[in-house]
């Protein structure tokens, strides 16, 4: 099964505080877990502040600068990972080294029944 693992800590605390994880770290859990067939995907994401928020409200395209909501942890990055199951899930998460300063929120990726014929 399919996890997404939500990667989330204060941008300002993430590479400031003493148990901030280094580049060298995290690539070397991304390696870890690729090399155990279990990395689908991962990516390190950009500041809030380059976030842009897009609604659609009666036909009617609203677009927002930053962030959908004001809050002490911000999105940081994601894994996206093959797991038996969410124990698994739930133990791959624990050794993200971002855990240390922020959280991972892990969810289970909902197969979506699209018919390849029909996006023609």
């Amino acid at each position: 099964m399919k996890y997404l693992c939500l990667v989330y800590a204060n941008e300002q605390e993430l590479h400031s505080s003493p148990n901030s994880p280094h580049d060298s770290e995290c690539h070397a859990y991304a390696q870890r877990v690729q090399e155990s067939g279990r990395m689908l995907a991962a990516e390190a994401l950009q500041s809030v502040q380059s976030a842009t928020t897009v609604r659609m409200r009666g036909g009617k395209l609203a677009i927002t600068d930053g962030p959908f909501a004001e809050t002490k942890e911000q999105l940081a990055g994601f894994y996206l990972i093959e797991a038996r199951d969410l124990n698994e899930a739930i133990q791959l998460a624990g050794d993200i080294p971002a855990a240390r300063v922020g959280c991972v929120e892990v969810r289970p990726v909902r197969q979506l029944d699209v018919d390849p014929a029909a996006q023609h």
